[in-house]
């Protein structure tokens, strides 16, 4: 155990640290004094913190805190807000620096298309699109690095180089990546026109509870990060614009024979962090499966058939699928248009539903 300076050391305030192998990290623990009372986790510790390890700032902190590195009186919390009370202990464990640079890794990819400037691919549910805290290694941007080599563009950054749009990780289906600056710029520009100026297809299928009362709509409502729960986006006035296009594709019929769920093909005209799954639960429809902003809807579960109500407790993701992408070769010209058939576990969990229908 390693004594701790005594300027670190202030009444009521018992800080120690533990030094374990350079693969574990550094484990912080403060035991909270009454002069601690009521102050944010994240601010405690971006002022604590500095004395016993290298300064963290409160951005890598609130990222630590939402990974599960700190536990108060041994339960792992995950909201960065939460307000201390004396008496409690709180240990972070600072896991050891991460070189930057992330590796290739002997990662499966379903290409789709590809040439000298770009790929397009076929994105797995549960593959997580680049580096992040929590996940290192194990994704998308690993895998490419693997399969390219140095031929991705770097406009991105190291820690994710050649990409342009992302996927939720438990979102599957299409996405492209620029293997050069010159693809990259024109792809980026793409995206962020929407269709307004340029053609452009971004086509997704939801399988969402309860059925929409039109056929046919658009959700503008603005998004940003919600204010209490890091993890979520929410609808904002102050947030960036969002807009989706929606259609009624397929209702689905419960055990009692009353509509209980349908088939929805959105179109993003803007393209936000957890846009779909946000607008869809706004409009009072969330996602099947989407335990983040649908789970007040999970004992609506008990109104589909037995076998919907398998597929759907094996799901294990949100019921959302980027089916369609298209766009002009940002070199080419040429017109390209992707199109991405139901992976297995969303075809599964279609046929279940629509056999009651």
């Amino acid at each position: 155990m390693a004594k701790m300076p005594a300027e670190a050391e202030a009444a009521d305030l018992d800080l120690e640290s533990e030094f374990a192998t350079a693969n574990a990290g550094v484990c912080l623990r403060f035991d909270i004094g009454v002069e601690a009372a009521g102050e944010r986790l994240d601010r405690f510790l971006a002022g604590r913190a500095e004395t016993q390890a290298a300064a963290l700032s409160r951005t890598r902190l609130k990222n630590l805190i939402e990974a599960g590195a700190v536990t108060i009186d041994g339960a792992q919390v995950g909201d960065a807000g939460a307000k201390l009370r004396a008496g409690q202990r709180i240990e972070l464990l600072v896991p050891p620096p991460v070189d930057p640079q992330p590796r290739g890794e002997d990662i499966p990819l379903d290409i789709v298309y590809e040439d000298e400037h770009l790929i397009v691919l076929d994105k797995p549910a549960g593959l997580v699109v680049h580096p992040a805290p929590g996940h290192d290694s194990g994704t998308l941007v690993n895998a490419l690095i693997a399969h390219c080599g140095d031929a991705l563009s770097g406009i991105g950054g190291v820690r994710r180089p050649g990409i342009v749009h992302r996927l939720d990780k438990d979102t599957s289906g299409l996405l492209v990546v620029a293997k050069n600056d010159r693809a990259h710029h024109h792809l980026a520009a793409l995206f962020a026109d929407h269709g307004r100026t340029q053609a452009f297809t971004r086509d997704y299928l939801a399988f969402v509870w309860g059925v929409p009362r039109d056929p046919r709509g658009t959700i503008e409502a603005s998004l940003a990060r919600h204010k209490t729960d890091r993890e979520k986006m929410a609808i904002s006035p102050q947030g960036r614009e969002a807009v989706t296009h929606w259609e009624l594709c397929e209702t689905f019929a419960g055990r009692n024979g009353t509509p209980v769920a349908s088939l929805i093909r959105c179109s993003l005209e803007t393209g936000r962090t957890h846009q779909i799954r946000v607008h869809l639960a706004h409009l009072g429809h969330p996602l099947l499966g989407d335990s983040l902003y649908g789970s007040g809807f999970k004992t609506k579960a008990a109104l589909l058939s037995l076998g919907a109500q398998e597929k759907l407790a094996g799901l294990h993701r949100q019921a959302l699928h980027a089916a369609a992408l298209g766009f002009a070769h940002p070199v080419t010209g040429a017109d390209l248009l992707f199109e991405s058939a139901l992976p297995e576990e969303l075809r599964r969990l279609h046929e279940s539903l629509a056999q009651s229908a």
